[in-house]
């Protein structure tokens, strides 16, 4: 490929890049493909797809229960329905995923309060999914199970006196979208607007707020490499000027794979208090459940903090679209929508009266679900039920199930992936208590130097484009990986994902980007 070919994939979204390398690296039958590009996890949570299913058996007894027609059930009785639950564990021991399924019914009585027929009823009909979502924003005992998760496992266990309203989404990407458009429509953003981004960033979020619906201004607010890719005091400084309405942030980061240390967020924190109070902060926090100990910026901040989250990663659920975005009850947005001008606000009314009497006081939250379906069609807003169901049993796996085995054995494999890959690759790695192992970044300039010198380096820069390694080990290697640079990362440096491949495969990676890079050297030696 020529450098003219090159340079226009530099335009790309690295995803889009990643779809020609796959073509190009699929084309060799003498090579297995080894694809690192996405972050799509090559494990799964087996134990509560097992219960969803058992219980999806269980619900489809109980429509058939009074229907004399073949093929065909009626809507399940809530009254009993507890009861029958249990006869129906009694009877079928062996079911998969029965154990958990019975001890997740248990929690909800048992821990959260929860009545036994509304709770299984809410189950049932759940995953049978033969209704509208309603409530449309989330089902109540589903909200209360994922709540406790997001306090447990994205707040530390601190913060339990805290309330935060969800909303269910497809996906984490959906919830963003959601946000984006809500602060827009409801006047809290506007074109032109200045909005900080935390960087390097998952690519599409440098993307979105650049394009037409939006027409945001970014200032960035960049990650240090030589600091374990953490926020210098000097960027986070950057929150104080009170024309930046938003700070939009992957937390745990995406490609760096590191949280935000304490004492930045505390700093974050001091800024929104002292300087900037209308500040809003969006953070993305799906990679929250690989870190020990991780805390929000929605636990130190909540007042000002919409907080999304997908079990895509950790549970191996990327095609389920589970996501949730989480606001604080008592929240600095809703004030701000009290405080919008009157020609605003009477604009906000004729938007949202059909579905209000009081569309004045409709929460943020709630004119997110709203706006989902252009306000007009709300009545059929909502994540599907089945996949509400999902996410709870998800939640309940987390909280309840003996899971230390799966939350440290998905832990474990990417830490041993991350190590087989640095020493294949003959780099130094230290422990860090902030990094999810997910992503590696590697920086092919340092490499190249530690390996061949300046001279090489300088040459390489002059004589090669920033892409030319990714398509060079994707046409000759059959590896795909991806250019850092689409994430906002340095130039030259490159994105593996640790998530999706075998760990003995990361040492073949790191053994054939050095061949790449020696194929480099030796016509630099042939032509310098």
């Amino acid at each position: 490929m020529d450098y003219k070919e090159l340079q226009s994939y530099m335009e790309l979204s690295p995803f889009e890049v990643q779809f020609a390398l796959t073509n190009i690296a699929g084309n060799f039958r003498d090579h297995t493909l080894l694809n690192a590009g996405r972050g799509n996890p090559n494990w799964i949570a087996t134990t509560p797809r097992q219960a969803f299913f058992t219980l999806g058996n269980f619900a489809v007894e109980e429509s058939k229960c009074n229907c004399e027609y073949i093929h065909t059930g009626f809507h399940p009785e809530k009254t009993g329905i507890a009861e029958r639950f249990k006869e129906y564990v009694l009877k079928n021991p062996d079911e998969p995923g029965i154990k958990f399924l019975k001890n997740a019914v248990d929690y909800g009585i048992d821990i959260l309060g929860f009545t036994p027929d509304s709770w299984v009823y809410e189950l049932v009909t759940g995953v049978i999914g033969d209704f509208y979502p309603e409530p449309d924003r989330m089902l109540p005992h589903a909200e209360k199970v994922v709540h406790s998760f997001l306090i447990e496992f994205l707040c530390n266990n601190e913060k339990k006196e805290c309330k935060y309203d969800l909303f269910a989404t497809e996906g984490g990407t959906g919830g963003i979208i959601y946000v984006f458009n809500s602060l827009m429509e409801n006047k809290l953003i506007s074109k032109g607007d200045k909005i900080a981004i935390g960087s390097p960033i998952f690519t599409p979020y440098l993307e979105i707020p650049r394009l037409n619906d939006y027409e945001l201004v970014e200032v960035e607010i960049e990650a240090d490499a030589e600091d374990d890719w953490q926020y210098p005091d000097s960027e986070i400084d950057k929150l104080k000027d009170p024309s930046i309405k938003a700070f939009f942030v992957v937390n745990p980061g995406n490609p760096q794979a590191r949280s935000i240390r304490d004492e930045t967020v505390q700093r974050i924190a001091n800024i929104v208090k002292n300087d900037n109070p209308d500040l809003i902060i969006i953070t993305d926090d799906v990679y929250a459940t690989f870190v020990e100990n991780f805390r929000s910026i929605m636990a130190e901040i909540p007042s000002n903090t919409i907080c999304v989250y997908s079990f895509s990663k950790h549970m191996g659920c990327t095609g389920w679209r589970l996501g949730v975005v989480c606001l604080y009850e008592d929240n600095e947005i809703d004030r701000m929508l009290s405080r919008l001008p009157e020609k605003e606000q009477h604009q906000l009314i004729e938007r949202y009266e059909s579905i209000s009497l009081d569309p004045v006081n409709i929460k943020f939250i709630d004119r997110m679900v709203a706006d989902s379906r252009s306000v007009a069609l709300k009545h059929t807003a909502g994540l599907s039920l089945p996949q509400q169901i999902q996410m709870t049993l998800f939640s309940l796996f987390f909280i309840i199930e003996d899971n230390v085995n799966y939350i440290e054995g998905t832990k474990k494999a990417l830490n041993k992936r991350m190590h087989v890959l640095f020493k294949s690759l003959g780099l130094p790695l230290d422990f860090d208590k902030t990094a999810t192992n997910y992503y590696a970044v590697i920086d092919l300039l340092e490499l190249a130097r530690d390996r061949y010198g300046d001279i090489f380096v300088e040459w390489m820069i002059k004589s090669y484009n920033a892409l030319s390694f990714v398509f060079a080990l994707a046409d000759k290697e059959s590896v795909v990986i991806l250019p850092g640079a689409g994430f906002d990362a340095p130039s030259w440096s490159v994105r593996v994902s640790l998530a999706n491949l075998r760990f003995e495969d990361y040492e073949e990676i790191g053994k054939k980007m050095l061949e790449t890079l020696e194929t480099a050297y030796i016509d630099f030696q042939t032509n310098y």
